[in-house]
């Protein structure tokens, strides 16, 4: 194995859904915290939070085509410069290689996992990341998501991760090369709690698209070659 995974041992990849020849791939990566050297617990908040977007995309999709799986961490922590969810994050695509080869992947992330799969992203098999209120801060790297798709939905009055940043880090990937743009999402705060099918209904749809099931609405594909914000309001009267 090459790349920031190659160190590890043991499986990263926890497979919800597997249909026998899938044609594509969603793979979630939930939160956690800063800074944490222990496992996930049993009853993990963050990892329950995703399973709902999971399903959500398993319906806006053709049944039986997607396989869909989620990142085990081995910590809950970021770990600053260990960046153990990378690792873990690769490790998993490098697993999901043998299950649905030559496939396009999608990864859907929040706060901290939305950073572990931009981080990520650029890997072969990735055609893009839906990232949920994630955790960009200044100056993460942004080259390696030259030809990807990135799509970054938060809530501008979210306590815990910046919106600003995560608007900044679009404009940054997009001048890399990407097909990046944000989502202004009118309410749901970190959590995505209040408005939540709002959330789960407008991820569902960009992994379709990314999985080639939906078409994009004309403004968000103009958004999306600019690295410019999108209101979310409006796109969801925009969806079919």
């Amino acid at each position: 194995m090459t790349g920031p995974g190659a160190h590890r041992t043991g499986r990263s990849l926890r497979p919800r859904v597997m249909p026998p020849v899938p044609r594509g791939a969603v793979l979630l990566l939930h939160g956690g915290r800063s800074d944490a050297l222990t496992p996930p617990p049993l009853l993990n908040l963050p990892g329950a939070r995703m399973r709902p977007f999971g399903s959500v995309i398993l319906r806006s999709v053709p049944k039986g085509n997607v396989l869909l799986a989620t990142v085990r961490y081995r910590y809950r922590g970021w770990n600053g410069a260990r960046t153990d969810p990378v690792h873990d994050a690769y490790e998993a695509l490098e697993e999901l290689k043998s299950l649905a080869p030559l496939r396009p992947v999608v990864l859907v992330g929040h706060s901290m996992g939305a950073r572990a799969a931009l981080r990520v992203a650029g890997h072969s098999h990735v055609s893009g990341v839906v990232a949920l209120a994630p955790w960009c801060p200044p100056g993460e790297p942004v080259t390696h998501l030259r030809t990807k798709h990135v799509y970054v939905l938060h809530d501008e009055r979210d306590r815990v991760t910046s919106a600003r940043d995560s608007w900044d880090f679009v404009r940054r990937a997009q001048h890399a090369g990407a097909r990046a743009c944000g989502i202004s999402m009118p309410r749901g705060g970190h959590a995505m709690l209040r408005g939540a099918g709002d959330w789960h209904r407008l991820t569902a749809f960009l992994a379709a698209s990314l999985l080639g099931e939906a078409a994009l609405p004309a403004g968000l594909t103009a958004a999306e070659a600019l690295g410019e914000v999108y209101e979310g309001g409006r796109l969801l009267r925009e969806l079919p």
